[in-house]
């Protein structure tokens, strides 16, 4: 299967598998819906009020917990169905503290019934709808009525960094060539090596004062002839 990083901008947002040979529309509609959901669940994670919150707190953390982006760091893909699973747990438990039903403006009940507004606010930007979603790979666009294969080949166990975002906005930025925690590294390394150089080059500035010419009286010795007489038995 193809792993996809998918990223909104530079921040990591999940990993998907799919296969090479699916046709570009089909997978932005997957992953946008991917996408969508898990701002659904973290939406209604931060909706309850306090009460709610006390009670409610350990199915929070599980369902936020199942489309974290630290399940990129986990190496561990999100599917839909996993969306889906945190969203049910989630309706399950304000069923158990609500049995009979929250009131019908309640944002929660509205989210879970798809009816939510979310107009003037800024969940509204985070959001990208399926016919404004695009996908870039290697500062190409994945153009709709091509299959995946035709951009990253048919080894099924590629893994590419796809970023998506709404139409119109042009080609994303492209992806550093070495990743941050990479380029941090190599900053060290550099730095070590150049103390090193520093100690080297201290001790090489020193080693002159073994050789003969830095030997103040070198001089006075040449004239008094004594320059070539080696002293001690022979």
């Amino acid at each position: 299967m193809v792993q996809l990083h998918v990223k909104r901008g530079d921040e990591s947002q999940f990993l998907f598998t799919t296969t090479v040979d699916v046709p570009v529309e089909e997978l932005t509609k997957q992953v946008t819906a991917v996408y969508n959901g898990r701002l659904k669940v973290d939406r209604i994670c931060s909706a309850p009020n306090e009460k709610m919150k006390q009670v409610l707190q350990k199915t929070i953390e599980e369902a936020k917990s199942l489309i974290s982006k630290k399940q990129v760091q986990a190496n561990v893909c999100v599917t839909l169905e996993m969306v889906k699973e945190a969203l049910d747990q989630l309706r399950g438990a304000v069923m158990i503290v609500y049995p009979m039903g929250l009131p019908p403006h309640d944002p929660i009940r509205l989210e879970f019934e798809d009816r939510e507004d979310l107009s003037g606010t800024q969940a509204a930007l985070q959001l990208i709808a399926d016919s404004e979603a695009q996908l870039w790979w290697a500062a190409k666009e994945l153009h709709q009525g091509k299959k995946l294969t035709e951009y990253v080949g048919k080894n099924e166990k590629t893994k590419i960094i796809v970023k998506i975002q709404k139409r119109g906005q042009g080609a994303p930025a492209r992806e550093p060539v070495i990743s941050p925690e990479d380029q941090k590294q190599m900053m060290m390394y550099y730095s070590r090596r150049e103390e090193e150089l520093k100690k080297l080059q201290k001790a090489d500035d020193d080693s002159y004062l073994d050789s003969e010419w830095a030997d103040r009286h070198s001089l006075k010795k040449q004239f008094q002839g004594l320059s070539d007489i080696k002293w001690g038995p022979r």
